[in-house]
Protein backbone atom coordinates (compact mmCIF):
# COMPACT_ATOMS: atom_id res chain seq x y z
CA UNK A 1 0.00 0.00 0.00
CA UNK A 2 1.67 3.26 -1.20
CA UNK A 3 1.13 6.16 1.14
CA UNK A 4 1.32 10.12 -0.02
CA UNK A 5 0.83 13.03 2.06
CA UNK A 6 -1.93 14.66 1.06
CA UNK A 7 -2.99 18.76 2.68
CA UNK A 8 -6.16 19.85 4.00
CA UNK A 9 -7.44 22.99 5.93
CA UNK A 10 -10.58 24.45 7.64
CA UNK A 11 -12.92 26.95 5.46
CA UNK A 12 -10.81 30.09 6.09
CA UNK A 13 -7.02 28.52 5.63
CA UNK A 14 -6.58 29.46 9.51
CA UNK A 15 -6.05 25.73 10.43
CA UNK A 16 -3.89 23.96 8.01
CA UNK A 17 -2.60 20.48 8.40
CA UNK A 18 -0.91 16.93 6.43
CA UNK A 19 -2.38 13.43 6.76
CA UNK A 20 -0.69 10.57 5.58
CA UNK A 21 -3.62 7.98 3.74
CA UNK A 22 -3.16 5.54 0.73
CA UNK A 23 -4.26 6.22 -2.81
CA UNK A 24 -7.29 4.31 -2.29
CA UNK A 25 -9.47 5.34 0.92
CA UNK A 26 -12.59 4.13 2.30
CA UNK A 27 -14.19 6.57 4.59
CA UNK A 28 -17.22 6.38 7.36
CA UNK A 29 -20.17 8.71 6.85
CA UNK A 30 -21.61 8.43 10.32
CA UNK A 31 -25.35 8.94 10.91
CA UNK A 32 -24.94 9.82 14.61
CA UNK A 33 -26.29 13.28 15.72
CA UNK A 34 -23.20 15.15 15.45
CA UNK A 35 -22.06 14.03 12.26
CA UNK A 36 -24.90 13.96 10.74
CA UNK A 37 -26.06 17.56 11.61
CA UNK A 38 -22.06 18.64 10.38
CA UNK A 39 -21.96 16.31 7.18
CA UNK A 40 -18.69 15.03 8.39
CA UNK A 41 -17.06 12.12 6.68
CA UNK A 42 -14.17 10.29 8.69
CA UNK A 43 -10.90 8.78 7.80
CA UNK A 44 -9.42 7.86 10.96
CA UNK A 45 -5.60 7.52 11.34
CA UNK A 46 -3.10 7.28 13.65
CA UNK A 47 -1.68 10.21 15.06
CA UNK A 48 1.85 9.39 13.85
CA UNK A 49 -0.03 9.99 10.44
CA UNK A 50 -0.95 13.36 11.17
CA UNK A 51 0.03 16.77 11.50
CA UNK A 52 -1.06 20.07 12.39
CA UNK A 53 1.06 22.40 10.49
CA UNK A 54 -0.89 25.88 11.56
CA UNK A 55 -3.48 27.70 13.61
CA UNK A 56 -3.74 25.52 16.88
CA UNK A 57 -4.29 28.97 18.24
CA UNK A 58 -7.78 29.50 16.71
CA UNK A 59 -9.07 25.86 17.12
CA UNK A 60 -11.41 25.19 20.33
CA UNK A 61 -12.46 21.96 21.73
CA UNK A 62 -16.51 20.75 22.27
CA UNK A 63 -16.64 17.18 24.03
CA UNK A 64 -20.18 15.56 25.23
CA UNK A 65 -21.09 12.36 26.49
CA UNK A 66 -18.38 10.06 27.54
CA UNK A 67 -16.24 13.47 26.95
CA UNK A 68 -13.59 10.97 24.94
CA UNK A 69 -13.93 12.62 21.79
CA UNK A 70 -12.38 15.97 21.54
CA UNK A 71 -14.19 17.54 18.62
CA UNK A 72 -11.85 20.74 17.43
CA UNK A 73 -13.54 23.61 15.78
CA UNK A 74 -11.69 26.86 13.91
CA UNK A 75 -12.97 29.67 15.59
CA UNK A 76 -13.10 31.91 12.85
CA UNK A 77 -15.13 29.79 10.18
CA UNK A 78 -16.59 26.81 12.70
CA UNK A 79 -15.26 23.89 10.88
CA UNK A 80 -14.19 20.99 12.28
CA UNK A 81 -11.43 19.70 9.81
CA UNK A 82 -10.26 17.04 12.61
CA UNK A 83 -10.76 15.57 16.02
CA UNK A 84 -9.76 12.49 18.19
CA UNK A 85 -12.30 10.17 18.02
CA UNK A 86 -13.88 8.49 21.11
CA UNK A 87 -12.86 5.33 19.09
CA UNK A 88 -9.60 5.78 18.09
CA UNK A 89 -8.16 8.34 21.09
CA UNK A 90 -4.44 8.10 20.44
CA UNK A 91 -5.51 9.11 16.60
CA UNK A 92 -7.20 11.33 14.54
CA UNK A 93 -10.50 11.04 12.33
CA UNK A 94 -9.92 13.67 9.49
CA UNK A 95 -12.88 14.80 7.77
CA UNK A 96 -12.55 13.67 3.87
CA UNK A 97 -14.36 17.22 2.81
CA UNK A 98 -11.58 19.17 4.52
CA UNK A 99 -8.61 17.39 2.27
CA UNK A 100 -7.54 18.19 -1.45
CA UNK A 101 -8.85 15.07 -3.21
CA UNK A 102 -6.94 15.58 -6.70
CA UNK A 103 -4.35 12.84 -5.75
CA UNK A 104 -6.72 10.13 -4.81
CA UNK A 105 -7.07 7.22 -7.10
CA UNK A 106 -10.65 5.79 -5.75
CA UNK A 107 -12.77 6.95 -2.73
CA UNK A 108 -15.42 4.61 -1.27
CA UNK A 109 -17.67 6.19 1.26
CA UNK A 110 -18.96 3.39 3.35
CA UNK A 111 -22.69 4.29 5.59
CA UNK A 112 -21.64 3.46 9.75
CA UNK A 113 -24.40 3.28 11.82
CA UNK A 114 -22.84 5.90 14.42
CA UNK A 115 -26.87 6.09 15.72
CA UNK A 116 -26.19 2.93 17.60
CA UNK A 117 -22.56 3.63 19.21
CA UNK A 118 -22.24 1.44 22.17
CA UNK A 119 -23.04 -1.94 19.49
CA UNK A 120 -20.96 -0.44 16.28
CA UNK A 121 -18.53 1.79 17.87
CA UNK A 122 -15.77 -1.25 18.27
CA UNK A 123 -15.63 -1.86 15.40
CA UNK A 124 -13.73 1.36 14.30
CA UNK A 125 -10.86 0.36 16.51
CA UNK A 126 -9.77 -1.73 13.62
CA UNK A 127 -8.77 1.49 11.43
CA UNK A 128 -6.09 2.78 13.17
Amino acid sequence: MELRTHKGKCHCGAVRFEVILPDNIEALECNCSICSMTGYIHLIVPASRFKLLEGNEVLTTYTFNTHTAKHRFCKICGIKSFYIPRSNPHGFSVNLRCIDKSDFKKIDILQFDGYNWEENGPALKELT
